[in-house]
């Protein structure tokens, strides 16, 4: 059972080159299916059916996973039954009769433009109210808090692909980023000039201060100079946001994190008058159904203003 879980990980990394979120994801998933049909008398991989996995999601279900949750368990058990039929493992794979729940489609929440205006003007104040203070590493962090926002409304890249980019991977002369997507596939996103002059404040003034024999090529660091991990730059997102919205009645902008930034970025170029084609390009989709969602928003989005606006809505 290990040896088959090992040779799944590889295989989701090497050749269906996978994002590391989703291979960690997928090998968490199949390590639990294989010590279910462990328990439940399995010992080989060859030996699990279709009821061995409608009974590990219905152990699931009964555990309280959520129906999202259980729709990419169950995603991971028909890539783990397919990949083991191709490997002789099993004689037939279990994995097309797994009915699997779909999940709920939530339309996204966005920020306002005066929302993320003010977000992004307070990074900056702070910013330069620490460094005018003389307070180094404060005034470094918070040139670094200014550039991850800016970057990621700009771009509306995902925060696993801010964190691996590298010094040099933001052409200030072209003002584009370029980033490595799901499927390691390499696109080339526009960045606006707020952006680009955040970030080059950031390493010409903030990153020499956090940087160390730890921190190798990456643009943006921690607080103790090592690569910024997504984790961490969830925590600055919140933290900003919260700093603006704390005080405000609905809380709104609080309660969104870095994809809810790229999100927002998204929405803001479709009501801007971008192309849907264009967006799916900026955002990395495969598909534009992806982006479509996108639609739903700004339609969601204009029908409120005019129930708000209109006397006869």
């Amino acid at each position: 059972m290990s040896a088959a879980l090992a040779d799944f990980s590889r295989h989701l990394d090497a050749e269906r080159a996978l994002s590391r979120h989703t291979v960690r994801a997928y090998h968490g998933d199949i390590q639990s299916l294989l010590e279910f049909a462990w328990q439940a008398g399995v010992a080989d991989p060859g030996d699990i059916d279709v009821d061995i996995l409608r009974g590990w999601l219905a152990a699931q279900h009964e555990a309280g996973a959520a129906r999202a949750t259980l729709a990419r368990r169950g995603a991971a058990a028909r890539a783990f039954t397919s990949f083991a039929h191709r490997q002789g493992w099993l004689a037939a794979d279990p994995g097309p009769q797994l009915g699997m729940p779909r999940a709920r489609r939530v339309l996204p929440r966005v920020l306002r433009r005066e929302e993320m205006n003010s977000v992004l003007a307070d990074c900056e104040d702070r910013a330069l109210r620490e460094f005018a203070a003389g307070q180094r590493v404060t005034a470094a962090l918070a040139m670094r808090d200014a550039a991850v926002l800016e970057l990621l409304y700009a771009s509306a890249i995902r925060v696993s692909e801010l964190c691996d980019l590298d010094t040099g991977g933001l052409d200030a002369g072209r003002r584009t980023v370029r980033v490595f997507g799901k499927g390691r596939k390499e696109r080339v996103v526009p960045v606006g000039l707020p952006a680009v002059r955040a970030v080059a404040r950031w390493e010409e003034v903030g990153r020499p201060v956090l940087a160390n024999a730890r921190s190798g090529g990456a643009l943006f660091l921690g607080a103790r100079g090592a690569r910024l991990d997504p984790r961490t730059a969830r925590r600055i997102v919140h933290a900003r946001l919260r700093d603006v919205s704390g005080d405000a009645a609905d809380g709104h902008a609080a309660d969104t994190g870095p994809h809810g930034i790229r999100h927002t970025a998204a929405t803001h170029l479709l009501e801007g008058g971008a192309d849907l084609r264009s967006v799916q390009e900026i955002l990395g989709h495969a598909s534009p159904a992806t982006t479509q969602i996108y639609t739903h928003v700004s339609a969601e989005r204009l029908a409120a203003s005019y129930r708000q606006a209109h006397p006869r809505a």
